[in-house]
């Protein structure tokens, strides 16, 4: 008996893929989100295995991940394939900067089940969900340059051991410029321009910043980011929006999809959004204001009562090793020429080696807390720094750091961050503990790339914006620039 062909209902649509409403869509993120956090790795990706073969509307499944200087980079893969073919995933290392040499040049994607997130269709297309991956080698051991999979490994042997579990959020900001591609075709005589004037919290309802941040939020809330405030922020066409607290990993995952979503976003009004720290001269920068604090048995344990500024020992502590070994962790915090333009005292720029509650030239702020939210303020974190390199390094370096020495009878001495990448370079290649925490291949491999970035600007950063620093930096160079290196 011939089979029959399938019956054709023909009021459906040509394309019937998957899209789903704001509300619905941050619903289903937020339960996702709450699961990765309480639910097995594998009994989770047998329930996304089973969605994924139920839901018919999905085509693709975005996986992304991120090189060793930050840049994030995705590619799609078709529903069937992945599920047929998850455990061999590989793709071309030596293509990416700061991967695999030409001759060791395949890598394999090792996809995180508990990061699925569902996509607003009207920002991303149709019918594709995202979720994240760590690198391995062809014999499927661990990436070492690869700083998700590194700090997700830390994670977990944290709470293994010690039953520590790191929080963390941030603070991004960026500015809104004029044209689609405005980095990459940025001159030092023609500059940016910007599309408001307006200042801090100033913006009339619907003019295009405001415009640009309400669609952002809108995507962000709607794939679980929990959005507590948005707003213009302190210089002109500057906007900054803050998404709560959570595991560090998931932190820095959104971190690296805030910037994508405002980069769509702004790209779909004709603009730019760009996270350079310091895009235009004698205005206030871009920073990544990082808060980070200690959980332990489902409590906070940065948090003492009596203690100075509501902080506990074990804060105390970890500031002190962050503060020891500021100068030579400088490179991973600020990893641009123009990272340095933003440390600039006379725009409340955090380049004082110090911490405290009130002055926000300090590297490290305390804000006013309690027992849930007491934490401390990383301020030094540039917006274009590799976000789990950041969180990585910050970890390892306030659990495992010496601390500042002590000496009641001596004032000690103001310290300053480094003002230039050359500096931090060299600070950051002769430390002996910076190549304990993060191995000596990737110390050399992270300053070689930042070197070649030095290397095309000049050392004297000057007054205005210099041409080289913009279109050779490691979110904007593209392979045509690479080659000139």
């Amino acid at each position: 008996m011939a089979n029959k062909l399938p019956q054709v209902d023909n009021n459906l649509p040509l394309k019937n893929f998957l899209e789903i409403p704001y509300e619905i869509l941050e619903e289903m993120n937020l339960k996702a989100k709450e699961k990765a956090d309480s639910v097995d790795i594998k009994l989770l990706e047998e329930e996304c295995r089973q969605y994924l073969v139920k839901e018919k509307r999905i085509k693709a499944v975005t996986l992304c991940f991120s090189d060793i200087e930050g840049r994030f980079h995705m590619l799609d893969y078709d529903k069937k394939y992945l599920l047929d073919s998850s455990l061999n995933l590989t793709f071309d290392g030596s293509s990416i900067r700061g991967f695999s040499k030409l001759a060791e040049s395949d890598l394999r994607l090792q996809i995180d089940w508990s990061s699925i997130r569902w996509l607003p269709s009207d920002v991303f297309g149709p019918g594709k969900v995202i979720m994240f991956a760590n690198i391995l080698n062809i014999d499927r051991t661990p990436y070492k340059s690869d700083f998700r999979g590194l700090l997700q490994d830390y994670i977990v042997n944290l709470k293994k051991k010690q039953n520590i579990i790191p929080f963390a959020s941030a603070e991004i900001e960026g500015f809104l410029v004029e044209g689609v591609n405005a980095e990459q075709n940025y001159t030092q005589e023609r500059g940016f321009k910007l599309i408001s004037t307006g200042g801090y919290y100033h913006s009339l309802p619907l003019d295009q910043l405001r415009i640009f941040i309400d669609r952002s939020a809108e995507a962000q809330r709607a794939m679980g980011f929990k959005n507590e405030k948005d707003h213009p922020e302190v210089a002109p066409s500057q906007f900054e929006m803050n998404f709560s607290y959570s595991n560090a990993l998931r932190a820095c995952d959104q971190i690296q999809l805030y910037k994508l979503v405002c980069r769509q976003i702004a790209n779909s009004m004709g603009t730019t959004a760009t996270f350079l720290p310091k895009p235009i001269a004698n205005i206030n920068g871009s920073g990544m204001h990082t808060n980070f604090s200690l959980g332990k048995n489902g409590k906070n344990i940065f948090y003492d009562t009596k203690g100075k500024d509501g902080l506990s020992t074990d804060a105390w502590d970890f500031i002190s090793r962050l503060l020891n070994h500021a100068p030579e962790i400088c490179l991973t915090l600020n990893s641009s020429v123009n990272a340095y333009r933003r440390l600039d005292p006379n725009f409340e720029a955090p380049n004082q080696i110090k911490v405290s509650p009130k002055d926000r030239g300090s590297m490290i702020r305390i804000p006013a807390g309690n027992e849930k939210t007491a934490r401390i303020e990383i301020r030094s974190v540039a917006p274009d720094a590799n976000p789990y390199f950041v969180l990585y390094t910050i970890l390892r370096t306030g659990l495992e750091g010496k601390k500042l020495k002590n000496d009641k009878d001596k004032r000690p001495r103001l310290r300053f961050l480094p003002d230039n990448i050359n500096d931090a370079i060299k600070l950051f290649k002769t430390s002996d503990f910076v190549r304990k925490i993060l191995g000596d291949e990737n110390v050399e491999k992270f300053a070689q790339y930042k070197q070649a970035s030095a290397d095309r600007s000049p050392k004297e950063l000057g007054k205005s914006v210099k041409t080289s620093e913009i279109i050779f930096h490691h979110e904007v160079t593209n392979q045509v620039l690479w080659n000139t290196f």
